[in-house]
C-alpha cells in the first residue's frame, strides 16, 4: 500500500520556519494503530489525515504519541495541500472533525483563514505546581478545554522563559501550557509547551489562538489582532474574534512531497 504524503510549513511565507505538518490524503480510514505509527514515524508535531467526502473532507490529527481534538497548523497545511496539490481550487475548504465538528478554511489571496470554535476558559488558582514550571512567576492563570494559559508581564519574559518540561508533563488534565504576554511589534505573543502530548515546544499553535484571541480581544478592546509565536522557528498569525468563533489566518509553504510505502 502506497500513501501520498506532503510536508508543509504553516503560518509562514518561507520554508524552514513556521510549524511543519505532515498531510496524508486517504481513500478510506486506516486502523488507528497504523495512523498512530505513521505519525510516530513522521515525528512532527502533528500529522493530518483526511478523506474526501461528497461535500466536505473528514480530518483527524495525530502527534507522535496521541490523537488530538484540534490542530490549527495541520488543518491549515491540509487546506494548502488540497488547493495547491490535490486539484481543489474552491475558495472554501470544508473540514469536519469527529472531535471538533465543522472547521472551514477560506482562501484570501496568499492567506488561508481557519474558522474555529472559540475555547471556553476560566481563571484558576496560580498553584505552586504551575509556578514551579517556569523561572518567572506568571501574573494570571486560566484553564480552557485542553490547555492552561499563563499570562506574563512582557515579551522579554516570554522570549527568555526557562521551562521545566518534566514538571509540565506532570500537570493533570491538560494537553499543555500556553504562555503569553502583550507584544512589542504585535498585539500579543505566545509559546506553547506540551510534553505530555509528545511535543516539548510546538513551533506555531493554531488551536491555542482559540484561547489567546478572545482573551487579548477583551484585554485590548480589539476584534482584529496580530500575533507572533516566539518559538525558535517563529510564526505570524492574524486573528479575528467573532464571539463563538475565531478566525486565524496564516500563509503556508510546501517543503516536501513523497510517498509512504507500507508492505
Amino acid at each position: 500500500m502506497n500513501i501520498k504524503i506532503y510536508q508543509v510549513d504553516a503560518f509562514t511565507d518561507k520554508v524552514f520556519s513556521g510549524n511543519p505538518a505532515a498531510v496524508c490524503p486517504l481513500d478510506f480510514w486506516l486502523t488507528d494503530e497504523l495512523l498512530q505509527n505513521i505519525a510516530m514515524e513522521n515525528n512532527l508535531a502533528e500529522t493530518a489525515f483526511y478523506i474526501k467526502m461528497q461535500d466536505h473532507f473528514q480530518i483527524r490529527w495525530f502527534t507522535p504519541t496521541i490523537e488530538v481534538d484540534l490542530c490549527g497548523h495541520a488543518t491549515l497545511a491540509s487546506a494548502h495541500v488540497i488547493i495547491n496539490h490535490e486539484g481543489n481550487k474552491e475558495g472554501t475548504i470544508k473540514f469536519i472533525s469527529p472531535r471538533s465538528g465543522l472547521l472551514n478554511v477560506f482562501k484570501h489571496g496568499e492567506y488561508l483563514t481557519l474558522d474555529f470554535p472559540v475555547d471556553l476558559f476560566n481563571p484558576v488558582k496560580l498553584t505552586e505546581e504551575l509556578i514551579a514550571c517556569f523561572n518567572v512567576k506568571p501574573l494570571e492563570a486560566y484553564l480552557g478545554k485542553t490547555d492552561y494559559m499563563l499570562v506574563f508581564q512582557d515579551e522579554d519574559q516570554i522570549r527568555n522563559l526557562k521551562v521545566d518540561l518534566n514538571l509540565i508533563s506532570a500537570l493533570d488534565n491538560c494537553r499543555g501550557v500556553i504562555v503569553t504576554s502583550s507584544g512589542y511589534n504585535s498585539d500579543f505573543v505566545s509559546r506553547f509547551f506540551a510534553p505530555q502530548s509528545g511535543i516539548n515546544e510546538d513551533p506555531v499553535t493554531g488551536s491555542s489562538h482559540t484561547t489567546l484571541t478572545p482573551y487579548w480581544s477583551d484585554r485590548l478592546g480589539k476584534i482584529e489582532l496580530t500575533a507572533y509565536q516566539l518559538s525558535s522557528r517563529k510564526g505570524y498569525l492574524k486573528c479575528k474574534y467573532q464571539g463563538a468563533r475565531v478566525e486565524i489566518s496564516g500563509k503556508a509553504k510546501t517543503y516536501m512531497t513523497g510517498e509512504i510505502i507500507i508492505d
